[in-house]
């Protein structure tokens, strides 16, 4: 498992409350969706990343972390696995505090790179499924 339940806790509690989604758009029956509108409700600020920068949740959208003018917490990526490098190599150069791969999105030496650039990685777990657990 990549990242114990000690690191999926202080992402949840203290990382920030502004979290990135990548691969969020207004496709409801995407799981992206579903997950922003739980981190949402758990009173996190979700800011959607899509080529289509489109909003969501009432949240302005871009179309890349780097053109979000102000700083970003944690960056949730909800993309393939064979993109997931670049994200969060994308992540490491905003100055996210944390990069969370969702469930299936796997990246070994991405993990590695992140780790090693000092930032908070978890990998192929749900926000959506931990951040509840918290009590």
């Amino acid at each position: 498992m990549y990242g114990d339940q000690d690191l999926v806790r202080r992402i949840l509690t203290e990382s920030g409350d502004t979290w990135a989604v990548v691969g969020l758009s207004n496709n409801r029956s995407r799981a992206a969706y579903g997950v922003a509108d739980v981190l949402r409700r758990y009173g996190k600020r979700v800011v959607p990343v899509h080529p289509k920068a489109e909003a969501v949740h009432g949240e302005q959208g871009y179309a890349s972390l780097a053109d979000i003018p102000f700083p970003v917490d944690v960056v949730d990526v909800f993309v393939n696995s064979d993109l997931a490098s670049a994200v969060a190599d994308e992540a490491v150069a905003v100055g996210a505090k944390a990069v969370w791969f969702q469930l299936g999105v796997v990246d070994e030496a991405a993990y590695e790179r992140v780790g090693k650039a000092g930032v908070d990685m978890v990998m192929d777990r749900c926000p959506a499924i931990e951040i509840p657990r918290l009590g």
